[in-house]
Formats: structure tokens, sequence, C-alpha cells
């Protein structure tokens, strides 16, 4: 994939406190349009099979487009995508995640693994997700769950950018969650529920922009309302000191010691190597229920 960047990734110190006290900052225009267009021929190419994935089977070209125009999401599309597998690599987002991932961690080595990616077609009419925090899904052991929030198209408010709730990762309450009730506005994921939204601000970036968020902070997105798709791939990384208790069965292994060991190393050195990586056959995709 090309290195091309339109914007130094490197972060000030204005930077890394605004994300230590908002729990969010953007870079605008890290990526440069190779990348993009990069990003942009890989989701069509995974959608309509042009990998062998079970459950991505190939489709003739005149059925393409309808079955791409019916994806919400692609989940894990690194597994069966080289080209996205270098991306959640990418210097461009690695130098930005080395500095910010556990900046709240004291002794924190700026060592970096990733977990999941989700490649976010939304086309229009489709749904948002309502308020969340992506810790609930992913949990991690010190707090340093962080997404990268890359818009492949323009993200504004009226094709469904992201929201977020600046500040209300400090706490570190995880909030409780209920059906949200809005089948037209957001997805069939529940709602976070019990704090004041009223300080919502809406994060409208152009395309090549990265939105990197803690993942205790409150989130949300709405219906894509306009005549294009909001395309945005979403990657999320953690420190590589944290255990990882995340989608798996304990079969009688003790809470404290669980750790998925789907991960990339991204960044500095893996304290578990030893462990070793498996390589996840979990790519799917969403549409809308």
């Amino acid at each position: 994939m090309p290195t091309t960047l339109e914007a130094s990734a490197v972060l000030t110190p204005a930077e890394i406190e605004g994300f230590l006290e908002n729990g969010f900052v953007v870079k605008e225009r890290l990526l440069g349009p190779e990348i993009i267009e990069t990003l942009k021929r890989e989701i069509e190419k995974i959608a309509t099979g042009g990998y062998p994935a079970a459950a991505f089977p190939p489709v003739s070209a005149e059925a393409g487009r309808s079955v791409f125009e019916s994806i919400l999401c692609v989940h894990q599309p690194q597994w069966i995508s080289p080209a996205i597998m270098e991306f959640v690599k990418h210097p461009a987002l690695t130098r930005v995640l080395s500095r910010l991932t556990g900046a709240h961690l004291p002794w924190w080595d700026g060592s970096v693994k990733c977990m999941q990616s989700m490649f976010f077609v939304k086309p229009p009419g489709f749904p948002g997700q309502a308020w969340h925090q992506d810790e609930i899904y992913i949990p991690t052991r010190d707090r340093s769950l962080i997404g990268a929030w890359a818009a492949v198209d323009d993200a504004t408010v009226e094709n469904g950018c992201l929201w977020v709730l600046p500040g209300t990762h400090r706490p570190g309450i995880l909030y409780p969650q209920k059906p949200h009730g809005k089948p037209g506005e957001f997805d069939a994921s529940e709602e976070s529920v019990g704090f004041d939204d009223r300080d919502e601000i809406p994060v409208e970036i152009p395309s090549g922009s990265v939105v990197f968020f803690n993942g205790y902070l409150l989130h949300r997105s709405r219906v894509n309302r306009s005549k294009g798709y909001r395309r945005a791939i979403v990657n999320h990384y953690m420190s590589a000191a944290s255990l990882l208790p995340w989608g798996q069965d304990a079969q009688g292994v003790p809470v404290a010691r669980m750790d998925s060991r789907k991960v990339m190393l991204v960044a500095g050195r893996d304290p578990y190597a030893w462990k070793g990586e498996e390589r996840g056959s979990d790519a799917h995709l969403r549409r809308v229920k």
C-alpha cells in the first residue's frame, strides 16, 4: 500500500493533552489519496468475493453492485485482505498510536497491538449506531482501548458522521445498555443510557482524516441521509501489555488469565510473544436487519 502522507503523524503536546482531557483527537488528512483509493477498491473486492472466504462468495459483475449496496459493515476484513492488514499496521496510524494508546499510563512503553478492524460501507438510508462505549464490547485490563476511525468519504452530519460526548471517558464508568427503539435511526445494537448527552458534538472530517478516541468515550452516529456512501474503516488497538479477555470461552481458565491471541503487534514489543499469535477466521458482513 502506498505510504504517501498528506500530513505529519507527529502529535503536539497540546494534541496529547487534548486526547487525555476530551477522549479524542482528530488528525486531518493523515492518509494520502493513494491509500484512500486502495481502500475503496479493496472493500468492493472483499464484498463481491474477490478473496476466498466462506462469508463472501463470488458474485457476477451484474450482481456485485446490489451486493455492495446491501452492506452496512464488513467485520475483520484484515484476516482475508493483505491490503487491509497492511493498513492496520500503517506507519501513519502507528506513529500516533504509539503516543496515544497508553498516554494515561505512567510507565507505558509505546507498544501497541490490534485486535479488530471494521469497514463501514453505510449506503444512503442506512442507520448509525446508538450511544455506546467500545470497551463494553472489547474489554482491556488497563483502559487502553483506542479506536482509529478513518474517513474514506467525507464524513458529515448529513451522511452520518460520528458524534461524541467529550470527557465521558475520564471517570472510567461503563454505562448500562438497553434497546433503543429507533430502528430507522440506529442499527440493532443496544443503546448506552444514564448520562446527559446535551453536550454532544459532531466530528465532521474530510476524506483521509482519522479520529482517534478512547474506548470509554461515549459516541454514536446517525442514519445516512445523503445520496452517497459514508465509508469509513475503524481499527481497534490497545496496549500490548494488556491481556485481552475477549471473544472466547473460558473453559476453566480464570478470568484474570483470559487472553485472546487473535492480535497483531503494530508498535514496540509484545511482552506475551511467547504465547504466539493466532490468525482469525471470523471475517463476516453485517447487513441491516
